[in-house]
């Protein structure tokens, strides 16, 4: 049974709850790649691939248009995988779940996908529609926008033809943006030795939970908790007024989502137990009390645990809990050149205990400006080097510099004051987006992005506007319209 088949605007809500059966983890698109690519042959649609799995479908023109501008629509086709912990999933073969709930769509435990995947939908939608008047038409939808930006990286300069591209993965309705930050990974790893588990021990695990999470982009600015920030402050102090021992560590998924949950497991003589269970009871009454109007439904628990063969060595458990106690997390500048936007962040984004006696540590940065943006990794990769870690930075990716004299931005704010009576922001986003490793392959292109309203992007509470989805579309097609 269809559950969205009701909203309105159709047939893209009907289109995106057909993505949404379709499994689409970064990094596995096969399934989503082959569901597009039967699409493009069953409405005759002329389709290419490329060698990272990007896929380009072509429409011509409209009766009356063909001297019109191409115009690229252009989303990713990979979602972010994450759901709760008490939620049976399997991303790579389950379909997501949508139930609406007070106007909004959400997901049954897990993330939506909206991020992208109404923009996908969009497309679909242009692309099958015998009504819109518009010029000649590409979609690009590339792979592994959530991990990696994959497949912006590997577009090739002769993959397009378009002059203009309206990228559909922004999440705030009412919003243009014409800039966005650029990124870069800064990755950690500890080796450890393995001690002996002292006699007379007991084993407990730690857990911070009930987090909104969210993205390390849109959401940086919120002052939402860190589990593993959180999780971590009460280990280092623990260390100093107890003797524990950690044998295990996991906090945090992924590179580009605040870190939601934690745990850790340690060991500490039986005779310390109590004490250490009424500090932190201590510790979570505080800390909730810190949280208590952005974390209202923060949760600190301890449970017995299995006495484990071995706990970390003494001073690489020191390192690492200095290291994590140091490293920042959140906003570093504000933006001298936009009010109220966010010029630079690090995101503390998981700690993971590896095999082979490894503990490996995922961070991001980002920042408008490329000289900040590595003045923030350095940062980071001293508190680390300082701990005896050892750091790599990735390739990282450039930001996208704002236009107010772009052509397609006086069209799309023109649009958007004709049809809804007033002005909309324009502005430049601290999340990252392709568009700016499109303007080095294709340095002419004119762009902005807009998108509904989406909130809880990268976490289980993501949800998508009902409302804003359709202005989105009136919007859009309201452009593809009007650009000459």
């Amino acid at each position: 049974m269809k559950i969205l088949e009701q909203l309105q605007p159709q047939p893209l809500f009907n289109y995106f709850e057909e993505i949404c059966q379709v499994p689409r983890p970064s990094k596995k698109e096969e399934k989503i790649r082959t569901f597009l690519l039967d699409f493009a042959h069953k409405n005759k649609l002329t389709v290419k691939t490329d060698k990272a799995g990007n896929v380009l479908i072509l429409k011509t023109a409209a009766p009356g248009r063909e001297n019109s501008p191409t115009v690229i629509l252009q989303t990713h086709m990979d979602m972010v995988c994450e759901k709760n912990n008490n939620k049976k999933f399997d991303f790579d073969n389950d379909p997501i779940e949508p139930i609406i709930v007070d106007g909004w769509v959400k997901a049954n435990g897990t993330t939506l996908g909206a991020d992208c995947g109404i923009g996908i939908a969009a497309q679909m939608a242009v692309l099958t529609s015998n009504e819109i008047k518009h010029g000649p038409v590409e979609c690009l939808i590339t792979v592994d926008e959530e991990t990696g930006l994959t497949g912006a990286f590997a577009l090739q300069p002769d993959f397009m033809t378009g002059s203009v591209l309206l990228n559909l993965d922004s999440e705030d309705e009412g919003e243009i943006f014409i800039g966005c930050a650029g990124g870069i990974d800064t990755l950690v790893s500890f080796s450890y030795k393995n001690e002996p588990v002292p006699k007379n021990s007991i084993a407990l695990k730690l857990s911070v939970s009930g987090l909104l999470g969210g993205h390390s982009g849109d959401d940086i600015h919120k002052n939402r908790g860190n589990a593993i920030k959180i999780l971590n402050r009460f280990l280092w102090k623990a260390s100093r007024e107890f003797s524990i021992g950690l044998y295990e560590f996991d906090g945090g998924n992924l590179r580009n989502a605040i870190a939601r949950e934690a745990r850790a497991v340690i060991v500490l003589p039986v005779n310390e137990k109590e004490k250490l269970l009424q500090a932190f009871e201590d510790f979570s009454g505080k800390v909730k009390f810190e949280f208590e109007h952005n974390e209202p439904k923060l949760k600190l628990a301890t449970e017995k645990a299995p006495l484990p063969g071995f706990i970390l060595d003494g001073k690489t458990q020191k390192n690492l809990l200095n290291a994590l106690y140091a490293c920042p997390h959140g906003i570093l500048e504000m933006s001298s050149r936009m009010e109220g936007m966010v010029e630079t962040s690090t995101n503390l984004a998981s700690v993971k205990f590896a095999d082979e006696n490894k503990i490996r540590i995922t961070t991001s940065q980002r920042s408008e400006l490329e000289s900040r943006k590595l003045f923030a990794a350095e940062m980071v990769r001293s508190v680390f080097e300082l701990a005896a870690g050892e750091v790599i930075h990735s390739d990282g990716y450039p930001g996208w510099t704002p236009n107010p004299d772009s052509k397609i931005l006086e069209t799309t704010v023109a649009s958007y004051k004709k049809l809804f009576g007033k002005e909309p922001v324009v502005r430049s986003i601290h999340a990252g987006l392709e568009c700016g490793l499109f303007l080095e392959k294709y340095p002419n292109l004119d762009m902005v992005s807009f998108g509904p309203t989406i909130k809880g992007a990268h976490s289980p509470d993501e949800r998508l506007d009902i409302k804003t989805t359709e202005r989105f579309w009136k919007h859009l097609v309201d452009v593809l319209e009007n650009i000459k």
